[in-house]
């Protein structure tokens, strides 16, 4: 997207950059607000909003900002914006409403709070990009369902896999290869960690426990698998993916079956893999002229070709996606339609009736992507709605937790939403890539 870069300073030059609020002040706030602030031209970061205001105000400071207005309203955010000021404020309702901010960034990783806030958002005409797979992969497509009538972005950012390997998919495609699969690069898995066991990991790089843990037990990689899906159209192999070891992510050309790579596309990921970090897409030809070309530049002898790229770098990347939403009005990922993919809770010890399910990255569940049409006709509980959830009998480890097996938090927004996107889909079939 080597466009945005020349339009982002065609703004610049005008003195009406994009105006973007940063919700959330989190591990990678600090790093999104240094880049806009520093390092995008045509770009100002105009309000943090965050629970707590001296944190946004510290992620003001870093980034080189010694002087934030607090503001209490709308009318004081709008007044302070157009002064060509920066905001804080506890309210992220505020920037949501509030006139002068083209896009806000949701980065808390909340499903409940990041419904609310893309709703408001949304309502108010403004264009959210997410860096937050939890909200995306468990009531995204209704959301996107939203941002459509109301003529705006919902997207998911670059620099996060997801992103990553939906450029790929799109470069894939504008080559003339048909995508068959795309997936992350897993440096380790074990679905039985907990914040106890990644508590020091958490502390030496200044990040939430559990969070961490989401990372390492394979929830959050399950919910990018399923961002992709739906985005793509692409399936799931099976449940919890494949997931082959391999000591390069280029192998992966020749490790997935063959038959479901070619009968609507797989979503997956390479574990152990060389370069270690990223996304990557298989692109299929069975042309011969094509695979020549693509074997005499070193990718292979083909009919699946893998495409990669060696990092992701969402903190930096994010401001590509946030240009390309307001000045292109391009999602960088979004769902195409009908989810294809949803990720399930199941046990990760024996739950006992009566507990309180602490949620994703927790002590009591991990992730498994499986396809939609299975999660809905099994009732299975999606795991970015357990927390909060009141056990109603006692599951044994590793068992698959279903709606039946939970009292939900009463008058949730995302559990609303949801029912929503099951009824609104029920009769729709979830893409599927048409292979030629």
């Amino acid at each position: 997207m080597l466009i945005v870069d020349t339009a982002l300073e065609k703004r610049q030059s005008e003195g009406n950059p994009v105006r973007v609020a940063l919700i959330g002040a989190g591990f990678s706030a600090t790093a999104v607000a240094l880049n806009i602030i520093t390092g995008v031209p045509g770009m100002k970061l105009v309000a943090i909003a965050n629970r707590t205001v001296e944190t946004a105000r510290k992620v003001y400071r870093d980034a080189g900002v010694d002087s934030a207005k607090t503001v209490e309203t709308v009318s004081q955010l709008e007044e302070t914006i157009h002064k060509g000021q920066y905001a804080v404020t506890d309210d992220a309702m505020l920037v949501c409403q509030a006139a002068g901010i083209d896009a806000i960034i949701e980065a808390t990783g909340q499903v409940e709070f990041g419904a609310h806030v893309s709703m408001k958002a949304i309502e108010h005409g403004k264009h959210v990009v997410l860096m937050n797979a939890e909200l995306d992969a468990t009531i995204g497509p209704i959301l996107k369902v939203y941002a459509d009538r109301a003529g705006v972005v919902f997207t998911d950012t670059d620099g996060e896999e997801p992103g990553v390997a939906m450029n790929l998919y799109r470069f894939a495609k504008t080559m003339g290869y048909n995508p068959v699969a795309a997936g992350n690069i897993k440096g380790m898995l074990d679905r039985y960690r907990t914040p106890e066991t990644q508590r020091e990991r958490a502390k030496q790089y200044g990040q939430n426990a559990q969070m961490i843990t989401s990372f390492a037990d394979g929830t959050k990689l399950n919910m990018e698998c399923a961002i992709m899906a739906n985005a793509m159209g692409f399936r799931a192999g099976k449940r919890g993916m494949y997931g082959p070891a391999t000591p390069d992510v280029r192998d992966a050309a020749k490790l997935f079956p063959p038959e479901q790579l070619l009968n609507g596309g797989l979503v997956d990921y390479v574990l152990g893999s060389e370069p270690g970090t990223g996304a990557w897409v298989l692109g299929y030809t069975e042309h011969p002229v094509k695979k020549f070309y693509l074997d005499l530049f070193k990718l292979g002898k083909g009919p699946f070709y893998c495409l990669y790229t060696p990092y992701h770098l969402p903190p930096l990347q994010i401001g590509s996606s946030v240009a390309r939403a307001v000045l292109f009005h391009d999602a960088t990922v979004a769902p195409k339609g009908a989810p294809a993919c949803d990720v399930l809770a199941v046990a990760k010890r024996d739950l006992k009736t009566g507990e309180v399910m602490d949620g994703i990255g927790g002590f009591m569940a991990y992730g498994l992507i499986d396809n939609a049409d299975v999660v809905q006709s099994e009732g299975l509980l999606p795991v970015g709605l357990s927390e909060g959830c009141r056990l109603k009998r006692d599951l044994p480890k590793d068992s698959v937790i279903r709606y039946a097996d939970v009292a939900l938090p009463e008058n949730r927004l995302c559990d609303k939403l949801r029912a929503e996107q099951d009824s609104y889909f029920s009769t729709v079939v979830a893409p599927r890539a048409a292979v030629r």
